[in-house]
């Protein structure tokens, strides 16, 4: 008589309040169909544009009192209802799930707010906790980082937003002085180039600003690097390993969000063409970036190899990256010997294995008989 393995429910969470809205679509689509089902019991979790979850398939005055015996209330993660639920079937009637596979892009997804909620829910999931989250997603935090860590980053600046709408001469006199055009110009707290511009000469500078004003509270203005455009995966928690580099040849100026998602032409060289000692140095910078990030389970790291004088810069850290099966993060572990769905196997083991690494740390301390009357006093 064989006994059947129990599958692991599996909740892909997608979607979100964010500009990467449709890429997260994309993403989720393609895990979904890679779960192997023999292992897994897929459990779709969708979050609308304006933040509603949608899932597929008291009277005591005195604060002990209220522990004891207060009605038991949920917050929801929506934020048309901005007010505690009750809870009404104690410990049941929901929908389960055995570990969350974030496929969410953006704000409200990547910059560490559903992993603070996931973590608070204690549900394990895959990818960065909320602090590696949070600097993946903010690029001035994360480049200070790196530079903490004498990682090599190319000159940039950041501007308030409240401080370029009060300001703006003031801010550009400040621009003029630091770069030479061309410049990139950002929201810092964003990806998938949503927002971003090549900006040429002073004409174009104020639009660019305002335009990345229009999706982010801060704006960085970063030094435009001639040269190749070089992206490595990294996978792991405590002992992370880096894929073979590969190359973005974008077909347009610069890699935008249109040479990403909605036209035909970019190139993946993967794995790029590099000699021995150049595929080590990414390597082992990626791996640097990933711990300087506080990263775990999955990022990529993306970097520049400037043509004038062959130094590598790093980009950015992506903690949840674009994960259809012809995304550079899965098809660079592709080339380093690990398909799409043994990585995806992968990941959720490392989730697994993080939060049990959680669940034996210690949050509270047994106080000895007779010390809470001190302390309620």
């Amino acid at each position: 008589m064989t006994t059947e393995r129990k599958r692991l429910k599996v909740g892909i969470l997608f979607g979100g309040r964010s500009g990467e809205h449709e890429v997260s679509l994309a993403s989720a689509s393609s895990v979904l169909k890679a779960l192997d089902p023999e292992k897994y019991e897929a459990v779709p979790i969708g979050i609308s544009k304006d933040g509603r979850w949608l899932a597929g398939g008291g009277a005591q005055k005195l604060l002990p009192d209220v522990l004891k015996s207060g009605r038991r209330v949920v917050l929801p993660a929506d934020p048309n209802s901005a007010a505690l639920m009750p809870l009404e079937a104690a410990g049941g009637g929901g929908l389960r799930v055995d570990v969350i596979f974030p496929v969410l892009h953006g704000t409200f997804g990547e910059d560490g707010t559903v992993q603070g909620l996931l973590d608070l829910a204690g549900l394990p999931y895959v990818g960065a906790g909320v602090l590696g989250s949070a600097v993946g997603m903010d690029k001035d935090v994360q480049k200070r980082l790196f530079q903490q860590a004498r990682l090599p980053v190319a000159e940039f600046l950041v501007v308030q937003r409240a401080g370029w709408e009060r300001e703006p001469k003031k801010i550009v006199a400040a621009i003029r002085k630091k770069f030479r055009f061309p410049l990139f110009v950002k929201p810092a707290t964003l990806g998938s180039s949503v927002g971003m511009s090549k900006v040429h000469n002073l004409k174009t500078l104020s639009p660019a600003m305002d335009l990345a004003a229009e999706f982010g509270m801060k704006i960085m203005v970063e030094r435009a690097i001639r040269g190749r455009e070089i992206e490595v995966s990294v996978l792991g928690n405590h002992d992370p390993r880096a894929s073979l580099p590969g190359e973005i040849v974008p077909h347009r100026e610069f890699y935008d969000y249109t040479a990403k998602y909605l036209e035909e032409g970019t190139r993946l060289e993967i794995p790029a063409k590099l000699s021995r000692a150049q595929v080590r140095k990414f390597q082992r910078l990626a791996v640097q970036v990933f711990r300087a990030g506080e990263c775990s389970g999955m990022a990529r790291v993306d970097f520049f190899l400037e043509q004038r004088t062959g130094k590598i810069y790093v980009n950015e850290i992506n903690t949840i990256p674009g994960f259809t099966s012809i995304s550079m993060y899965p098809k660079l572990w592709e080339a380093s010997g690990i398909p799409y769905r043994e990585l995806i196997d992968r990941l959720i083991e490392l989730a697994l294995e993080l939060h049990g690494e959680k669940a034996r740390t210690k949050y509270s301390i047994e106080l000895p008989a007779g010390a809470g009357g001190a302390l309620e006093g």
